[in-house]
């Protein structure tokens, strides 16, 4: 043990320092905040500030900023676990014997996990560099559904012009659908998704407009990450 790690009691014995309580305590606060805050995001969406989180935590800003000095962090720990789910997801239906019944179902899945975490369905449309965890699982996924991609059209169930920036497109326009319809029409996305999915099947009924760039994309995502964060710093980090 760390010398550092004892002090003398007024008896002369040597008594454990309160440093593994401590610790406990960090642990415990990090927990809360965790839940918390996939409770006001999964509400709210990613514009809660982290102050709300650290209201419904019952912990002070101060101690919010001590577990998670920046928002990216804070997002990180909450969607870890969706994002393995996100890359299982993949997993599950490169697993499916019918290609076509694989590709469909794994969008259905994904954007019934946005449909369930309107933070998550954020998420998915936005990407942070700094977060090196979570963009792993990103690329993880990504690669499975390029094999997903290739198995639908290798069976001549999926149209020729379709590309994984159509998916990418696809969660974006789900996401603002969840955003505007909210619980006054918690289903709507449902029948956005079933014409997509009608639409990528073959044969194509018509050609399509060139699909944007992955550089593009790419930027859009990094953009839409970054004003959630700047928005934050904008508050003081102290926002309502």
């Amino acid at each position: 043990m760390n010398p550092r790690d004892q002090h003398t009691g007024g008896n002369g014995s040597t008594v454990d320092s309160v440093a593994q309580p401590l610790r406990s305590d960090a642990e415990r606060n990090r927990a809360r905040i965790i839940a918390a805050a996939r409770t006001v995001f999964g509400r709210d969406g990613l514009n809660a500030s982290m102050a709300s989180v650290a209201r419904e935590a019952g912990v002070g800003i101060a101690t919010m900023f001590r577990r998670f000095p920046s928002k990216e962090e804070l997002l990180a720990a909450v969607f870890a676990d969706r994002m393995d789910a996100y890359a299982q997801a993949t997993a599950e239906a490169l697993a499916d014997p019918d290609p076509w019944s694989g590709f469909t179902g794994y969008i259905e899945t994904v954007c019934a996990m946005q449909a369930a975490d309107r933070g998550f369905a954020d998420i998915l449309t936005m990407s942070f560099p700094g977060a090196e965890a979570l963009e792993a699982r990103r690329a993880e996924a990504y690669q499975g559904f390029l094999e997903l991609i290739a198995g639908a059209k290798d069976s001549g169930q999926l149209r020729e012009d379709f590309t994984s920036r159509d998916l990418v497109l696809l969660l974006m326009a789900n996401a603002g659908v969840l955003t505007a319809t909210g619980d006054a029409a918690p289903d709507a996305w449902r029948r956005l998704v079933a014409w997509m999915i009608q639409s990528f099947r073959a044969p194509a009924r018509g050609p399509l407009p060139d699909p944007p760039e992955d550089a593009a994309l790419y930027q859009a995502m990094l953009r839409a990450s970054r004003d959630i964060t700047a928005s934050e710093a904008g508050k003081g980090g102290r926002g309502k």
